[in-house]
């Protein structure tokens, strides 16, 4: 996120906001906020904007007017409104397009729904979502990448695959991906404003003594471990807000089901969150919850919890549902998923055991 004074083009870093349970680091979409110099003569809006955004285009520009991602003073307005001296322009973008370099891979991608503007995919756990140092083949980006070469949003071998939020690696479940540069404008801005619902599932240790609550904190990276995040009082420097809503749904004796709904979406924030409380996520390795936290340490129990570990090797995590209003459309969109076989088949095995 940026901050620029057009009266003297100086650039300020501002906290960016994140997207989802995304599991990333890095913004999903550009922010800027432009104070309009009292100098400035009168000008149409997207011209305006071309100029302050040389690297941006004249499309992303226009679509995001469109899509109301562009206000000036905390309002939308449209390409021809006149800018004046002293406004303040905000805007917000989706992320620059997919390298078109990136190979395409046919994949059997599990998608639950597709139309010209979107479509919504149900990835599994261990499928990487875009190429990065380390996995530059198999992602799910490859897959769409194949996927979309024959729609009309592929052109001339340059090919959007329409990411606005992402999951990580090892966590399964529902991806919204936009086709166009107007839905995935207007989608960035439902995230944006945490408008989308999300709801996950998390196998967790222990039963939390309140059957459900809400979590309220700033998450940041660990001043300890740079890999990992961390809880900070609101009140820090440090992190950004985060809001995490639970409800216990079933209890295993000493693993509860728990439905997690965000409001935020900083990264590993359902995972830091539980932990944070004390009951970090059954097999996540990262956060300590591959590792007998709860019950008597007897050998045929931790044999139990061995075999337990062996049918899920990953955290318990899954983004079982999305909700949010079409681009193009405007109706309210629901989608569920159910549970992979990895977590049903874990559930399975606690449940045998608290009977």
């Amino acid at each position: 996120m940026t901050q620029i004074d057009s009266s003297d083009d100086e650039l300020l870093p501002l906290t960016p906001p994140e997207d989802d349970e995304a599991e990333i680091g890095d913004e999903l979409y550009e922010h800027h906020r432009i104070v309009v110099s009292r100098k400035q003569d009168l000008l149409r809006l997207d011209k305006y904007l071309l100029r302050q955004l040389p690297h941006t285009s004249r499309t992303k520009i226009q679509n995001a007017i469109l899509a109301e991602a562009v206000q000036v003073n905390e309002r939308p307005v449209k390409s021809s409104y006149r800018i004046k001296p002293g406004d303040t322009i905000t805007i917000t973008l989706p992320e620059p397009p997919i390298d078109y370099r990136v190979l395409p891979e046919p994949m059997d991608l599990d998608i639950r729904y597709e139309d010209e503007a979107l479509l919504m995919v149900n990835k599994p756990a261990g499928m990487v979502v875009h190429p990065a140092y380390g996995n530059w083949h198999g992602t799910l980006v490859n897959g769409l990448t194949h996927h979309l070469n024959n729609l009309p949003t592929g052109r001339n071998g340059e090919i959007r695959p329409g990411l606005v939020h992402r999951i990580d690696k090892d966590t399964s479940g529902l991806l919204v991906i936009g086709k166009t540069e107007f839905a995935m404008t207007h989608l960035s801005q439902q995230f944006f404003y945490h408008t989308i619902e999300r709801t996950y599932l998390a196998l967790v240790w222990g039963i939390p003594k309140e059957a459900q609550g809400t979590i309220r904190s700033n998450i940041g990276r660990s001043v300890k471990d740079r890999k990992v995040q961390a809880v900070y009082p609101l009140d820090s420097e440090q992190g950004k807000s985060a809001v995490t809503h639970y409800k216990v749904l079933r209890t295993f004796g000493h693993v509860a089901l728990v439905q997690c709904n965000l409001e935020t979406g900083r990264t590993h924030q359902i995972r830091v969150h539980m932990k944070h409380i004390g009951h970090p996520l059954f097999s996540d390795a990262t956060y300590g919850g591959n590792k007998v936290l709860y019950g008597q340490r007897t050998g045929a129990y931790k044999a139990f919890v061995d075999k337990a570990f062996e049918l899920i090797p990953r955290q318990a995590l899954h983004a079982k549902s999305l909700g949010f209003v079409h681009p193009v459309t405007s109706a309210q969109m629901q989608f569920e998923v159910e549970l992979p076989a990895d977590f049903a088949a874990v559930l399975a095995h606690w449940e045998q055991y608290a009977e």
